[in-house]
């Protein structure tokens, strides 16, 4: 193989309380595409974004061509050919596609940009690269492959020599992500080396050259694709083991359904999506981002519309079109952002555990009675022991598992027998998340049903009855705790579509 084009040598990168990558290497060759793979949080993105400039590391080496060199910034990058192409997408809707490559570079006649000059520019790259684009076609107008298509050509107009795309599929078709193949397959005949992320692991047999696999911010290992199993790499990719740690029982799986969903599909995402959720059972949902997990939550409480399904509250036909309507029904949701969508953090914690059932405390003339109210909030701080001076602390002088106690408590006060708790752990320490594991456990055996969706294997095979699994807006499989291990869930989530049903 050739000389080197780019090393990345021993880098780290902590963010407060968070060790995002410990002493990680990843090396990319002229025409070679190197995909960089690992669960959600493994310190992918955030590799990419030290390549490309936009976090600087704590310690550790970039060489390009052998040489070692600094990119304090995203322009320093591109100035040395390092180009990224987010997996949101950052162009300009408004401004013109050739508009959009050029911005900043674009060429002047006194005041007045030279449009001429610009679109024969971009036609010049659009040639090289074989893209068949009118450079005056507004951004706006363009379905998401185009839009993929102009953010490579608007990254290579830099004459980038090392392209990183993460995860650039997420949001096409499979006749787009084709086409998107060939262009990537054309760059490698250039010369061109690319860092690729995706979730997509039979995509990466048919386009990778060689990966690379983080788990936790750590390097595990570099692999030759065309050799390995990707079996092998989905076991690289989870490898931690689950200690000291019993799973539930299946008891409850027989007993009723509290909800039950049927063909539930929305605009943008979901599609047919169905599964029950019984009585005193903790469901887990399981999935990589963006497989469409908080969106079937979404849709459910009615936040975001569908297009089709059916949803059933406790064997009745249920007509959810707000979050008011849900919540009338007995349907809790948790949001992951509990501090954007879950909490009133200036407001203190009895009217934060109050704030969904106010009605129960008012009198006939709508006058909230308070003692009441603050008798209820002191039961359930009390029972959730939730660590507070008081019931009149403000809620963001709490700590994140208090305040996701005080979140749960709000529904418990509203006497919600469904809830949908996304992500109820995210970024609160080990100890609390044993608080609300334990919560969790005694909710169901209450007869709560619980719907959890978790990015962490461990926790979901630690708490779920049962466990959907998720892949791009479809559900992949369904399976009992005693049949699932992280291999297997890691198996469906990264499945493709597939014509003419789903596996399950």
């Amino acid at each position: 193989m050739t000389d080197q084009l780019l090393s990345v040598d021993g880098v780290s990168k902590s963010f407060p309380g968070v060790k995002a990558l410990k002493d990680v290497h990843v090396d990319l060759y002229p025409g070679e595409v190197h995909a960089v793979v690992g669960e959600n949080g493994a310190g992918k993105s955030t590799l990419m974004k030290i390549v490309a400039g936009i976090y600087q590391p704590d310690a550790g080496t970039i060489r390009l061509d052998g040489e070692p060199v600094e990119v304090p910034g995203p322009l320093a990058a591109q100035h040395l050919g390092i180009s990224i192409i987010h997996q949101e997408l950052m162009l300009m809707p408004h401004l013109t596609v050739a508009e959009n490559i050029y911005i900043g570079r674009e060429k002047r006649r006194g005041p007045f940009i030279d449009d001429k000059d610009l679109n024969r520019r971009a036609r010049k790259l659009f040639d090289r690269l074989g893209i068949s684009l009118d450079p005056r076609t507004k951004v706006s107008t363009l379905v998401v492959a185009e839009q993929q298509v102009a953010e490579i050509a608007k990254a290579l107009s830099f004459n980038a020599r090392v392209l990183i795309m993460d995860e650039p599929t997420a949001a096409l078709t499979e006749s787009e992500t084709e086409a998107l193949f060939g262009m990537i397959r054309d760059l490698k005949e250039q010369g061109t080396g690319i860092l690729y992320i995706s979730h997509r692991m039979e995509e990466l047999r048919g386009i990778s050259d060689r990966i690379t696999v983080l788990r936790d911010g750590e390097y595990i290992g570099t692999v030759q694709t065309a050799e390995t199993d990707l079996r092998q790499v989905i076991s690289m990719m989870v490898g931690r083991e689950i200690k000291g740690e019993t799973r539930p029982d299946v008891e409850a799986v027989e007993r009723p359904a509290a909800l039950k969903v049927t063909g539930l599909s929305t605009r943008h995402l979901l599609d047919d999506v169905s599964f029950e959720l019984k009585q005193g059972e903790i469901l887990g949902f399981a999935g990589l981002m963006g497989a469409g997990r908080t969106e079937v939550a979404r849709a459910i409480c009615g936040a975001d519309p569908s297009t089709a399904g059916e949803i059933e509250v406790h064997g009745r036909p249920a007509t959810i079109r707000t979050p008011a309507d849900a919540a009338r029904l007995g349907i809790g949701y948790l949001s992951e952002d509990r501090k954007r969508y879950g909490l009133m953090l200036d407001l203190d914690v009895n009217l934060n555990i109050l704030i969904s059932s106010l009605t129960d405390y008012t009198n006939v003339v709508g006058m909230v009675r308070d003692e009441a109210g603050r008798e209820a909030s002191r039961k359930y701080v009390g029972s959730m022991k939730i660590k507070t001076p008081s019931i009149r602390q403000r809620a963001k002088n709490l700590s994140g598992g208090n305040q996701q106690k005080i979140v749960i408590a709000k529904w418990l006060a509203k006497d919600c027998d469904i809830l949908i708790f996304d992500e109820p752990t995210r970024g609160i320490d080990v100890g609390a998340k044993e608080e609300i594991y334990a919560l969790l456990e005694s909710l169901a055996q209450q007869g709560k049903a619980i719907m959890m969706i978790s990015s962490e294997l461990p926790e979901v095979l630690r708490m779920s009855h049962r466990i959907v699994v998720m892949s791009e807006g479809r559900v992949t499989g369904i399976l009992d705790n005693a049949e699932a291990d992280q291999e297997t869930i890691m198996d469906y989530a990264t499945r493709a579509k597939v014509h003419g049903g789903i596996e399950v």
